[in-house]
């Protein structure tokens, strides 16, 4: 069976704190590779900021030098509102010889309970919960937990950044950087 990593997210920029993540729980639970699959709409919070297009383009600059990491653009392609036991369903039927370990940040541990299926789901999945600054790993639902650095940074507290002309530099992929400032994204002056 192979094992791999699945990190969904808007990743509306993605930053070093995703990639840290990513690594640290491909080290310690010793997966093949970890997929990152953006999300075209997410169900739980609002419309990305920049286009998928924009967003698939800037995590395939911030993976790069990982050969250890892939996008699977699986929910950009559906080109709807995205539901995890729908994405697993489809990567099950797809990858039926793999054991997909599903990483959650410890603000969506605290959601799972609104999830859709979420029953069903951890059947289906091995949650890996990654401890956040102010959340909790708290949940009736099985979760594999994993103490990764905390670094404390955000797409939303990027934006913010960007739209305060505050620095952003070393909270992203220099790669990112650049194509944040070149396309102007994020109220970027």
């Amino acid at each position: 069976m192979r094992r791999i990593g699945i990190f969904g997210g808007t990743f509306d920029p993605p930053h070093i704190g995703h990639l840290i993540i990513a690594e640290e729980v491909r080290f310690a639970l010793d997966l093949e590779q970890i997929w990152f699959i953006p999300t075209n709409i997410p169900p739980h919070k609002q419309n990305a900021s920049s286009t998928s297009l924009q967003r698939l383009a800037m995590l395939e600059i911030a993976i790069k030098s990982n050969d250890n990491f892939r996008i699977n653009p699986i929910e950009i392609e559906k080109n709807n509102v995205s539901y995890t036991i729908e994405t697993i369903t489809t990567l099950q039927k797809i990858h039926p010889d793999t054991t997909f370990y599903f990483i959650i940040g410890a603000d969506m541990v605290e959601y799972l309970p609104n999830w859709k299926q979420v029953d069903v789901l951890v059947e289906m999945v091995k949650f890996v919960g990654v401890k956040r600054a102010n959340f909790t790993l708290s949940t009736p639902y099985p979760i594999i937990e994993l103490n990764t650095p905390l670094i404390d940074i955000s797409s939303t507290e990027i934006k913010k950044r960007i739209k305060n002309q505050e620095p952003i530099m070393y909270f992203l992929p220099n790669g990112v950087f650049t194509y944040i400032k070149e396309h102007q994204l994020y109220d970027w002056e």
